[in-house]
Formats: C-alpha cells, sequence, structure tokens
C-alpha cells in the first residue's frame, strides 16, 4: 500500500500545484509594492517571497547559509523533450538548453514551452524519505510484537508509542464501518500514520523536516483519491441504489441522482481542501511570524528587541499549536474516510 501510494503521488507531481502559491506570491508583492514608499523598496523584505519560497515546490533542498552562501542538496532534474532525455542538476540547467520560469518551473530557454518534466523535486525527495521511514516504523514495531506475546507483556519502546495510534484507529473503524472493518483498517492506519508523520516532518526547521508536503494540494489530492475509489469500488448495492434509485417522490426521481453523485464527488474535494488550506495556513502563519523579527529590524533596537520577543514567544505557541493540529487534520481525515466507507458499506434493514 505504501510503494503505490508513492507511486501515485510521484506521478501527480506536476508543476500545477505551485501555480496558486506563485499568485499569492505575486499579489502579496504588488500590495507591499503599493505600501511602499518607492525609494524604501529595494530596502524591503520581500515576505511573500520569503514566505512562498519556503512553503514551495524547488529543484534544490535548501539547508542552510555558511559565510553568506547558500548550502543546498543538488536534486536530478530530469525532462523529456524531442530530442529524448536529459538529466542535469539545477546548476547546469543553462548548459542543457533549460532556464527557471515565473513560477519556478523548468522550461526550454530558447521557446519557453514546458517539457515532460520527471525531476526529483524537494517535495519528491521529503515524500520518498518519509515513506520509507514510516515503512521502517512500522516493520520495526512489527518486530516487536513477532518477538513478543502481548498478551503476556505491555509493549516497550516504538511499539508502546505506536499501539495507542493503531489501536484508536482500529477502533474508530469498528465503530464507523461495521463487522467488516478489518477489511480496510490496514489502509486507515497507513493513512493516518502517513498524515501524522508528515504533518510534523513538515513543521521540523531542518533536514529531512521542513518539506511542505501536506501543504500541497497535489498531494493531499491523492490521499482522497485513495478514499473515493476505495468508498465506491466496495459500495453495497443498497449504497448504488440510494444513490440512483432513492426512496423519494416521484417528481424527485430525476433530481435526486444528480444530487448524490454530486455529493459523492464532493467528498474527496473536501478531504483535499481540509488539509491542504489547514496545513498550509500553519506553515504561512509561523513565517510570518519569525519575518516580524526582520521587519522591525530597521526601526531601532527597542523596536526590534520588543517585537523579537513578541514574534518568538508567539512562533513558539504556533509551533505547538500547529502540532495539535497536525494530529487534529490526520484524525479528522481517516474518521471521514472511516464514515464514508461505512455509508457505502451499509445494508437495507
Amino acid at each position: 500500500m505504501i510503494l503505490t501510494l508513492l507511486i501515485s503521488l510521484l506521478l501527480l507531481q506536476v508543476p500545477g500545484g505551485e501555480t496558486l502559491s506563485g499568485a499569492f506570491a505575486g499579489t502579496l508583492g504588488d500590495a507591499e509594492e503599493r505600501v511602499s514608499p518607492p525609494e524604501e523598496n529595494e530596502a524591503e523584505i520581500d515576505v511573500g517571497e520569503i514566505i512562498f519560497e519556503h512553503i514551495g515546490d524547488e529543484y534544490e533542498w535548501h539547508i542552510t547559509e555558511w559565510k553568506g552562501k547558500p548550502v543546498a542538496i543538488p536534486l536530478p532534474c530530469i525532462v523529456i523533450d524531442k530530442e529524448g532525455l536529459h538529466v542535469f542538476t539545477l546548476h547546469h540547467a543553462q548548459e542543457n538548453g533549460y532556464a527557471l520560469n515565473e513560477d519556478g518551473k523548468l522550461v526550454n530557454a530558447v521557446t519557453g514551452k514546458r517539457p515532460i518534466d520527471l525531476s526529483i523535486t524537494k517535495n519528491v525527495l521529503a515524500l520518498m524519505l518519509s515513506s520509507l521511514l514510516l515503512l521502517v516504523i512500522v516493520l520495526f514495531t512489527a518486530r516487536w510484537y513477532k518477538k513478543h506475546d502481548a498478551l503476556e507483556e505491555a509493549p516497550t519502546g516504538l511499539a508502546a508509542c505506536m499501539e495507542p495510534l493503531i489501536m484508536m484507529v482500529h477502533e474508530m473503524a469498528r465503530e464507523n464501518i461495521g463487522e467488516d472493518y478489518r477489511k480496510f483498517s490496514p489502509y486507515l492506519c497507513m493513512v493516518f500514520l502517513w498524515i501524522l508523520l508528515n504533518n510534523f516532518l513538515g513543521i521540523m526547521p531542518f533536514f529531512p523536516g521542513g518539506a511542505n508536503l501536506t501543504g500541497n494540494i497535489a498531494i493531499t489530492l491523492v490521499l482522497a483519491l485513495f478514499t473515493f475509489f476505495i468508498v465506491n469500488l466496495n459500495g453495497t448495492k443498497h449504497y448504488y441504489k440510494e444513490i440512483f434509485n432513492p426512496d423519494v417522490p416521484v417528481f424527485l426521481k430525476p433530481v435526486m441522482p444528480v444530487i448524490e453523485v454530486f455529493s459523492a464527488l464532493m467528498k474527496p474535494v473536501s478531504l483535499t481542501i481540509r488539509l491542504f488550506a489547514n496545513m498550509l495556513a500553519g506553515h504561512i502563519m509561523i513565517l510570518a511570524m519569525v519575518c516580524i523579527i526582520f521587519i522591525m529590524a530597521k526601526y531601532g533596537p527597542l523596536l526590534s528587541g520588543s517585537m523579537t520577543v513578541v514574534s518568538v514567544l508567539f512562533g513558539v505557541f504556533l509551533d505547538a499549536l500547529e502540532c495539535l493540529v497536525s494530529f487534529i487534520q490526520a484524525y479528522v481525515f481517516t474518521t471521514l474516510s472511516c464514515i464514508y466507507i461505512g455509508l457505502a458499506r451499509a445494508k437495507e434493514e
């Protein structure tokens, strides 16, 4: 299941997911230019650029700066055009006839056309690392249960941390799905743990954390589509009867199927946007708090120092709040998936 999720997410890591960020960044940047006096524009900090640079996808993974020079992990740019397959790093893009457009995506330097882009970007690498990490965690947990009798002794170490989470999802599935809940428990546990892990990794300010995976709409869309297909491929006759031939007055017969189909299609949309919007907003709030320190630096030591203290305190508070939100969003996504599956498995009374 993890490999299937990984492959699907890699296939859907298309550049379109960054257009929204670019639009927001451009809007925020234009607003700052209108507010700032012309002579101060060069000295002003572009908050929009800083924020969306951190939450956006890139062709290299910026780690830190050392003696004024950026330290980054170069990632392979893999593109296919009429001339064939090209593999290079971002620093050698110009030599291969490519450049970055306004959205930060590779285009042909002459024609400006987009090639087929299969690059291992920051988000794709973070996806691989987090999936591998989750696989290791699950295997080590299973190893403890293989060597010990859980009925005779309490789990320790990693197994002790994982057991309450897995049992929580297991119980959630049992209550919402019914007697055949065990069939869906592996998927529900996987999706809960994967979202929770990536939510926490996204808060980490250092490698391998900091990637905005669950704040990327392409990622959340794939997760929602998994739930959508599981729901509709496992639906009972009663489930489809309620959609296409509900027990309603005759004059409502033509209308209700349209409403029910629209409702079924909106379920993955709601799952996608809820997770994406909440995690993206959390990242933006934390980064905005950090930017206050640099914005206030030009107003003197008194104001700068006091606002730095306020910014740090609010930053710590937002980090703690984001940890809570990370768990809540994983819980909500899994709960709704359980409910949707349970509704599809309902039998006629």
